[in-house]
């Protein structure tokens, strides 16, 4: 254990691995951002693509271990690894095999705005729970852009096919979220590594995926569409491995307050891709909302990085080049 008296300057351990962290979380949350518009593009039922895009993602995570089992001699995971993974991989599965339904049963902007309220349980879970004492000064940015975000969801012209039904759904998978990111917190505060983790909890993941598919998917399993199996591919590499890597990796330098007020500014870039590739319109007003969530996420991330108080010792942060071994 150690003390929080005081701040760690930029040049600390501790600190470069804060700021790798902050680094990896931007990069997740635009990757995040395009997912819902990609489901939706895809034309197939939700669960069918989170089926075999867990499938395939499971298969790549377990290359990667092996891969650097070989060259290295890297563990295979314990037992007791599994059973510490356990919670985060169901609620992942949850998360992603209803998010998946969801998303192709509300509007984009109504889907973006329920998820983007993770921080309101975050924040008080992660000072009850884990005794974090996040920058308060920084998280003050997140109200510019939680401003932002309303402007952008709330002044569009609702033609994107919202209903009750769907946002009833979403509501569900901002709690298996929630869910997710404190059993993740809970399983890298025990050393989890990266890769054990994401190797074990995308195939637990599957366990709710798997019943969820064949209730709401059934027939259109299989076969998938050449559009679908490319929708599949993307969100394998792009989510399954990179942005949820990046998620782990950030949840041992940052706390969980923080990881929910940066994925914040998801929903109005996933606007912006659903105006690219759905041609969902954008209100005039729109345009300015987005404007504050860029600021205010710029801020709060520049200002997370000159000082953030974390309640328990972290091993000594990698550099980019072996990020994957913290």
């Amino acid at each position: 254990m150690t003390s929080t008296s005081s701040p760690p300057s930029a040049s600390t351990p501790e600190s470069r691995g804060r700021n790798l962290a902050l680094i990896a979380m931007t990069v997740s949350v635009i990757t995040f951002s395009a997912s819902s518009t990609v489901i939706k593009w895809a034309q197939t039922p939700g669960p069918a693509i989170a089926l075999w895009r867990m499938v395939i993602a499971s298969s790549l995570w377990w290359v990667v271990l092996l891969i650097h089992r070989a060259r290295t001699g890297f563990p295979l995971p314990t037992r007791q690894t599994w059973l510490r993974v356990m919670p985060a991989g169901i609620f992942f599965g949850s998360n992603i095999a209803i998010f998946f339904t969801a998303i192709t049963r509300t509007s984009i902007a109504h889907a973006e705005f329920i998820a983007a309220l993770s921080p309101l349980l975050l924040l008080p879970a992660g000072a009850l729970i884990f005794k974090e004492h996040p920058n308060w000064k920084a998280l003050r940015w997140g109200l510019i852009t939680l401003l932002g975000v309303s402007l952008v969801l709330f002044t569009g012209s609702g033609n994107g096919a919202a209903s009750l039904k769907g946002d009833l759904m979403m509501i569900i998978v901002l709690t298996a979220w929630v869910g997710y990111l404190l059993s993740t917190k809970w399983a890298r505060r025990h050393n989890i590594h990266v890769i054990h983790f994401m190797a074990c909890a995308v195939p637990m993941a599957m366990i709710p995926v798997i019943p969820i598919a064949l209730v709401v998917a059934g027939d259109s399993l299989w076969p998938l569409s050449g559009r679908a199996w490319l929708v599949v591919g993307l969100l394998a590499v792009l989510t399954g491995i990179m942005a949820h890597g990046l998620i782990v990796f950030s949840q041992k330098h940052l706390p969980v307050a923080t990881i929910g007020i940066m994925q914040v500014g998801g929903p109005a870039l996933a606007v912006f891709w659903a105006w690219v590739v759905l041609g969902e319109s954008i209100a005039p007003l729109q345009f300015p909302g987005m404007a504050l969530v860029v600021i205010g996420l710029a801020a709060f991330t520049l200002s997370s990085q000159r000082r953030a108080v974390l309640p328990l010792v972290v091993a000594q942060p990698p550099s980019l080049s072996d990020s994957l071994d913290d």
